[in-house]
């Protein structure tokens, strides 16, 4: 216990628990509604598809995250967009987008002059480098989260499971999937200097599968996943520390063993 009170006297570790609480937050809520809409690989493609602009910003000398937010928001809006007024089969747009994305930002690294970035702090995340901005930015995104659930709950649980029943009823539909595709989009950029690229979805996946073993409500769900992502990042955190291991990767792990104790429970 000592020797966790004085780890907690670091302020970088303070930062890095306090971001994995926001962040688990904002995973569990978004994530259900992902799951729900079954929607997990348009978010794929979202996160990809940010790396072009993490590229890009490097190269004409922006906040890489600034550039990804930008290309994540685009590409979410032009997933909905092109499926939805073009024709364009939705999981082709989201292939596209996916390599594109990844390509861009590849080339744009490699032609930015002088020093080339470290790739992997953007793939892979390092929790331990969040600022007090970056807190600041997780707390707003939760908490718009929060409020639009709250305000908006009964039009947000029909687009999610009988969008079609939506339209009928007169709810706007379109509106709430931008709305929503936005939230999602700037939620995964906040969430990739945690996580990382390559590993941000999972963390929006898994608590959210694990939350629908147990509860079919989405608001359930949704308390449900945002208990196990908290208690999955918080133990991850820990362990990777202790450990001296990457900490978005055990932080994946735990959360992965977390599902399957959970899933075995639920045969059980």
């Amino acid at each position: 216990m000592n020797e966790l009170l004085e780890l907690l006297s670091f302020g970088f570790f303070r930062n890095a628990l306090i971001a994995a609480v926001l962040t688990s937050i904002i995973a569990g809520i978004v994530g259900s509604y992902i799951v729900a809409r079954r929607t997990v690989f348009i978010s794929g493609g979202i996160t990809h598809a940010s790396f072009g602009g993490m590229g890009i910003a490097y190269f004409l000398g922006f906040p890489p995250f600034a550039g990804a937010a930008v290309f994540a928001i685009l590409s979410a809006i032009g997933i909905e967009w092109s499926s939805n007024k073009v024709g364009l089969r939705e999981d082709s747009s989201i292939a596209i987008l996916w390599s594109l994305g990844m390509a861009i930002g590849i080339l744009f690294v490699f032609l930015t002059p002088g020093y080339t970035p470290n790739l992997m702090g953007f793939l892979f995340g390092d929790i331990l480098t969040v600022k007090v901005s970056d807190l600041l930015w997780l707390s707003a995104i939760g908490l718009i989260c929060i409020l639009l659930i709250k305000l908006f709950y009964p039009v947000i649980l029909s687009v999610a499971f009988d969008s079609e029943f939506a339209s009928v009823s007169k709810m706007p539909v379109q509106t709430i999937k931008y709305v929503s595709a936005i939230i999602v989009a700037i939620s995964i950029v906040l969430s990739i200097k945690v996580m990382g690229i390559i590993l941000v979805l999972s963390l929006f996946t898994i608590p959210a599968s694990a939350a629908n073993l147990f509860a079919k409500d989405l608001k359930k769900m949704m308390y449900f996943s945002v208990l196990i992502s908290v208690i999955g990042s918080v133990t991850g955190l820990l362990v990777a520390y202790y450990l001296d291991l990457p900490s978005g990767a055990t932080i994946i792990f735990t959360l992965t063993i977390l599902y399957m104790l959970l899933r075995i429970k639920k045969l059980f």
